[in-house]
């Protein structure tokens, strides 16, 4: 099979369409045809249902789709890395909130300094859009709180974070040094959205302690979080790094509770058949030994 039967089989999954994608490719409806037909034949598989004139990918479709798209980035990779020698290049890094919040900036920093000819594209979303960014071959490298459920991606952790509870000055927590977690069954919680690592870690530790909790607010980001429990508006558990500015001045309160500790490794995750450029094992060891 050829690098031309793995692009064809990639548009004609992303148009999921004959024509969409021999007009998208500039070639003829019948070679889209023929190369899925050679695909198939070759590896014996059907890679797509045709039922009333709509495609649908098998199972063995999906399969082949993931490995088709990184070969494709593969090839791209090589074909860069050697027309640069190796010299310059492109990371594209994919950052949870917390970590693109606290910790990325550093070391994206630390990183331009010992090489300065790589361009460092950086998207921030929740440890789940990074993980289908990843399986897309969107992204190369993620930074995440969470954990990544996909079989093909890697995980290395490379630094520890704590949760920590947090609440405005003029909550009754404010006044208490240590927090009784039954009390917490009491209180409105601000926290992350579905799919962010913060929330699953608060899920399962609440959950590990048979403790009960009421969500008044979902965000998406630490700023509305810190905001809104500043106000007094609920109590929130949040990573320590997030709130250390708010809790030096005061606008913030950080609660021990007693007995329970929201302990949890920021790691560095990549596909499993990711080419992995000179650049890019650079930085992975930038993060772990920093």
């Amino acid at each position: 099979m050829t690098l031309r039967h793995f692009k064809i089989f990639v548009t004609v999954c992303d148009t999921m369409n004959m024509t969409a994608a021999a007009e998208s490719l500039f070639i003829s409806q019948s070679a889209i045809s023929q190369a899925i037909a050679e695909l198939e034949k070759y590896y014996d598989v059907r890679l797509f249902e045709r039922l009333s004139r709509k495609l649908y990918l098998t199972k063995a479709g999906e399969k082949l789709l993931s490995y088709a798209r990184h070969i494709i980035r593969m090839n791209m990779d090589i074909e860069n890395d050697m027309k640069l020698l190796h010299e310059n290049g492109t990371i594209r890094l994919g950052a949870s909130v917390t970590v693109g919040a606290t910790v990325l900036p550093r070391i994206v920093s630390a990183y331009k300094k010992i090489s300065p000819e790589t361009d460092i594209e950086v998207f921030e979303d929740n440890t789940e859009q990074i993980e289908q960014r990843l399986l897309g071959d969107k992204t190369d490298i993620g930074l995440v709180e969470g954990e990544t459920t996909s079989q093909d991606i890697l995980s290395t952790p490379f630094m520890d974070d704590e949760l920590v509870l947090i609440c405005g000055k003029n909550h009754r927590f404010a006044a208490l040094s240590v927090i009784q977690p039954h009390e917490l069954e009491k209180e409105d919680f601000i926290i992350r959205e579905q799919g962010s690592g913060t929330r699953k870690t608060f899920e399962d530790v609440m959950a590990a302690h048979d403790l009960t909790w009421n969500v008044t607010w979902t965000c998406n980001n630490a700023d509305t979080i810190k905001a809104a429990v500043a106000e007094g508006l609920g109590v929130s558990v949040i990573s320590k790094r997030a709130v250390a500015k708010e809790v030096n001045s005061g606008e913030l309160f950080m609660k021990a509770i007693e007995g329970l500790r929201f302990d949890r490794k920021f790691k560095i995750v990549y596909h499993k058949n990711k080419y992995l450029t000179e650049q890019m094992k650079r930085f992975i060891k930038l993060c772990i030994t920093r």
